[in-house]
């Protein structure tokens, strides 16, 4: 129990050194005080001393001497006016070890119900403090008090969180210089020696390295979607680079590039966006090697996989269709959720990011994804409300 942290939060009540005064100025007491009370310790937090009592902030009372020891027990107030008249207390070994005729003390109850201590003050002369205009102001200020401390533990926790937070940024941050550095650059060096052993081997040997390509453009594109799930969830959004370029060039190299490393699979393209687009060329090569790569592990092999670009007056659209199984309607809203793939396909394995991610870099340009599937085929059609030019 950190009893610094409780003094220092009383003393960081503004209120406080103003409580203390209007109660000795109401009441003549000489030595008024906030005091933290425990099982075993009383603990001066802020204090007004005009009977040179002695205690100061952090100051201590053994416990047991003390008759906030038997408030914090019963939770209720203590009020004397004058020891040698009062029934109860006039043979309590207190006031004769303090040398106090009058003496009130008002219980702090934290919002939570827990006993924080007191407000308290005592004079070595008789004083007329049992009155509904005393103790009600003692039992305000209790509650004032109160509601500071629970102000100032909640600003303690945020700031926690907060610090955690910049924590949790910090670790994002290395987090994803892993992933960029670490990770990408021996994985280029792979997809280059590739490149190199193709020109060499025969044509069981352009099989065993077509496997290994798929391998690489899977982890490459494992490595991107995670990167892109850090930035667009813990933080940073989806970082654009927008250019004024034609469309066609870039669904061709996609196209090519998939051929490349599926050559049993027939993929067509129907494009028909004129003139420039102003879009992020790496993420539109991206949205749509996640939709195309979706295509080819959930559509019929020997069905071919058809991409249409289209422009209308609202912008332009890219589809991606293929045939294959219908997707549960149970499976719909799920389907752009990260982390929950096992749950729209549950006999498959992966993240399921690369829809999340794509359905991003749409909303990043202004636009969205929305599927259609039927027992004849299912269409993934990004739609952007961009201005051609």
């Amino acid at each position: 129990m950190s009893f610094d942290s409780d003094i220092a939060k009383v003393s960081g009540i503004a209120a406080v050194p103003t409580i203390l005064d209007v109660v000795s100025r109401t009441t003549g007491m000489g030595f008024t005080a906030v005091a933290r009370v425990t099982e075993d310790r009383w603990i001066t937090c802020a204090s007004r001393d005009e009977l040179a009592f002695g205690l100061k902030p952090g100051d201590e009372l053994k416990v047991e001497t003390t008759i906030c020891h038997e408030i914090r027990q019963s939770r209720e107030a203590v009020i004397i006016d004058d020891v040698d008249q009062d029934a109860v207390y006039c043979s309590h070994h207190t006031p004769a070890q303090y040398g106090f005729k009058s003496y009130i003390s008002m219980p702090i109850i934290m919002a939570d119900g827990k006993f924080f201590g007191t407000l308290c003050a005592i004079d070595p002369k008789p004083r007329k403090l049992n009155t509904p205009e005393v103790v009600g102001m003692f039992k305000l200020f209790a509650e004032l008090i109160a509601f500071h401390l629970d102000a100032a533990d909640k600003v303690e926790v945020s700031e926690g969180k907060l610090a955690l937070e910049q924590r949790s940024a910090e670790l994002r941050e290395q987090f994803i210089a892993v992933l960029g550095h670490d990770l990408r650059n021996p994985l280029a060096s792979i997809g280059g020696g590739l490149r190199l052993l193709r020109k060499k081997v025969d044509a069981e040997g352009i099989d065993w390295i077509n496997l290994m390509q798929v391998s690489v453009n899977r982890m490459s594109a494992l490595i991107d979607n995670v990167t892109d799930f850090a930035r667009t969830r813990l933080g940073g959004g989806m970082q654009l680079k927008l250019r004024e370029e034609p469309l066609e060039p870039h669904i061709r190299q996609i196209i090519s590039e998939f051929e490349n490393v599926h050559p049993n699979h027939r993929i067509t393209a129907a494009v028909d966006v004129p003139g420039n687009v102003r879009v992020d060329a790496g993420r539109m090569n991206q949205l749509l090697s996640n939709l195309l790569g979706n295509a080819l592990a959930y559509g019929d092999a020997d069905a071919p996989i058809m991409i249409v670009a289209t422009a209308n007056g609202r912008g332009f659209e890219i589809s991606v269709a293929n045939k294959g199984p219908r997707i549960p309607d149970e499976a719909m809203p799920l389907l752009f959720t990260a982390f929950h793939r096992g749950q729209v396909l549950p006999n498959e394995k992966g993240l399921g990011l690369g829809l999340y991610i794509s359905q991003e870099i749409a909303r990043a340009h202004g636009g969205q994804i929305r599927v259609t599937s039927t027992a004849e085929q299912t269409v993934f059609t990004a739609e952007f409300p961009l201005s051609l030019s």
